[in-house]
């Protein structure tokens, strides 16, 4: 069986491949429903670079508020302006690629095209996982050598990224820990992961209190039509199963909702309560993976979940172009190989917060430590 040459492929047909591809990466990808263009988006998307005197960069905007009070009835104004202040942070981006190869002629006997296509396929798939991924982990602070469920990466190239260097931890107001055994039930601040006991698991009380934290510290949430502010809360599949055992959560999930078939208490949809939406999602870091003694508590043994509170510009996204589409026959075309490549960049921005002192924080995300 005579093989098809991959170079027969013109420039046009490859773009027709890689933007096939593209789209089924977004539609795979857990991170692409919460893009946007503009400052109310949870995920600032970036798609183009600014130029400046140091070259052509991925920049997201922060704009901080006015300090000044004004002036009172006809005293001058003129002369007393306040200059906004904006604050521009620079993603730094780099180009993942993986490819697939097939043994031999002999070893596939089918034909190209569904080679291209089944390549097509596993090639989205992967680049959106790792997308979702990257992103999860750059908003937790969770280094690229890591896995989100906190098993080391082996043979991985993702820590030599150029952004995963920004890559930083939750910045001191922005880290918290839910204790939930105590009666108080509270949120504790800046305390450590070593502190959380096996029954501090998500309650419906930990958020109203994250988001009272939230508005008190100026972080903006997402405004929706009708200018709701809302910000959305990221568990994974184990923590939202606890939260799932609060009498008070399923309270306010029966009371909250419309009594019908589409009621998320039947089809376990995304909640939403009081303005906050709640998110199930696998990449959500947790220590599943993670060795025992390496978890969290005070021996390292109770299994947790970093739960992320996040409002508006929480992580920046650049996304440069479509991703490349590569082909190439190996041993005399006896063998073939797809490859694709994509120039992306994630950063938590972060911020000279103006209620808090002027200490940098985490500009929209807070974390929050829970058991599962």
């Amino acid at each position: 069986m005579a093989l098809t040459n991959f170079g027969l492929l013109t420039s046009e047909q490859k773009t027709v491949w890689s933007m096939d591809l593209w789209k089924q990466a977004r539609n795979h990808s857990f991170i692409n429903r919460f893009l946007g263009k503009g400052p109310n988006s949870l995920i600032q998307h970036i798609t183009e670079l600014k130029k400046s005197e140091k070259g052509a960069r991925a920049v997201i905007t922060l704009l901080a508020d006015l300090t000044g009070d004004g002036v009172a009835g006809d005293r001058t104004l003129e002369g007393n302006e306040e200059a906004m202040q904006t604050f521009d942070q620079v993603i730094r981006i780099d180009q993942l690629r993986h490819a697939n190869r097939h043994e031999g002629r002999m070893a596939d006997q089918k034909s190209i095209v569904e080679f291209r296509g089944n390549s097509r396929d596993v090639l989205a798939y992967w680049l959106a996982d790792r997308m979702d991924q990257l992103a999860f982990q750059t908003l937790a602070g969770i280094s690229y050598t890591k896995k989100p469920n906190g098993a080391n990466r082996v043979g991985s190239d993702l820590q030599y990224l150029e952004f995963a260097a920004d890559v930083s931890a939750p910045s001191a107001a922005r880290r918290l820990r839910w204790d939930g055994t105590s009666s108080t039930k509270t949120l504790v601040a800046g305390a450590a992961t070593s502190g959380v006991a096996a029954t501090d698991t998500p309650m419906w009380e930990m958020f109203v209190q994250l988001k009272a934290y939230a508005k008190d510290r100026y972080i903006r949430g997402v405004k929706e039509d009708g200018g709701e502010e809302t910000y959305h809360a990221f568990l994974t599949p184990q923590a939202m199963a606890k939260l799932k055992m609060d009498q008070n959560y399923m309270l306010n999930l029966r009371h909250a909702q419309e009594r019908d078939k589409a009621n998320p208490l039947f089809t376990g949809a995304t909640v939403k309560i009081d303005g906050i939406y709640l998110h199930e999602f696998r990449h959500v870091p947790n220590t599943v993976g993670a060795a025992s003694g390496s978890k969290y508590g005070a021996s390292g043994t109770v299994d947790g979940c970093q739960v992320l509170f996040c409002g508006a510009q929480a992580l920046g996204m650049a996304d440069i172009g479509a991703p490349e589409w590569n082909e190439k026959g190996f041993d005399y075309e006896n063998s073939q190989g797809i490859s694709v490549g994509k120039i992306l960049g994630f950063l938590k921005p972060k911020f000279g917060n103006i209620y808090e002192n002027g200490s940098v924080e985490d500009f929209g995300v807070i974390s929050c430590y829970v058991a599962q």
